[in-house]
């Protein structure tokens, strides 16, 4: 696994993409549908029809990455498909390669820090 930057976004498109688009193509897409640079160094994900290929774009500073992962026995868990696209943290990436349900991830409280009287 890479190591992103601890500032890095990344953004989900909500609606199916072609699979067959490759670097130029998803770009576009980024651009277009999720309204965000696709030389800004973010991650933009992208699914398929079926639901189990996602495309992963990403601008390393020097050129442009795309990489794939396809589930073999199940489907990545997606928000509902309509246009635009949403923000998700790179921990719920991390959760949503691994196939899992990264919506019911909730952010824990920030500790308190103790008053002494």
């Amino acid at each position: 696994m890479m190591k992103l930057p601890a500032n890095t976004r990344v953004y989900l498109s909500c609606r199916t993409t072609d699979m067959r688009k490759g670097f130029e193509g998803l770009a576009a897409e980024a651009k277009h549908v999720l309204h965000a640079d696709p030389f800004s160094g973010h991650l933009f994900v992208f699914r398929g029809k079926r639901g189990d290929y996602v495309k992963i774009l990403y601008w390393d500073g020097t050129g442009m990455c795309l990489f794939a992962k396809r589930l073999e026995k199940s489907r990545f868990v997606w928000p509902p498909i309509v246009d635009g696209g949403l923000q998700i943290n790179t921990a719920q990436l991390g959760m949503l390669l691994e196939g899992m349900d990264w919506r019911r991830t909730v952010m824990p409280e920030a500790p308190r820090v103790p008053v002494y009287a």
